[in-house]
């Protein structure tokens, strides 16, 4: 009767060592490699339409409060003009005088 037992562990054991070798194994064949790229070029594909989603909606929210402003004739609040009206800051900064138009 043990070795009935061992004997059905032992097969259970190696059914499962089997299985993952042959999974293993078929990753890293060309179609499943093939496959593991598709998926990961998929998932970039969501997340980059995700992401693209959402600067829309930030841009469409944007966009409303400035209009409400404007029809409230509000001066609209440009947080980066005092950035702009700088001196020290701007395209002197970033770019040397002789790649400047």
């Amino acid at each position: 009767m043990r070795r009935l037992f061992w004997l059905g562990i032992g097969l259970a054991v190696g059914v499962v060592v089997v299985r993952k070798a042959t999974r293993t194994a078929q990753a890293y064949t060309p179609a499943g490699m093939a496959s593991t790229l598709s998926e990961s070029a998929g998932g970039l594909v969501e997340s980059l339409r995700s992401f693209v989603e959402d600067v829309r909606v930030g841009m469409a929210e944007r966009e409303q409060e400035i209009h409400q402003a404007f029809a409230q004739g509000e001066a609209f609040d440009d947080q980066f003009a005092e950035l702009r009206e700088d001196p020290r800051i701007g395209d002197r900064d970033i770019f040397p005088e002789e790649h400047q138009r």
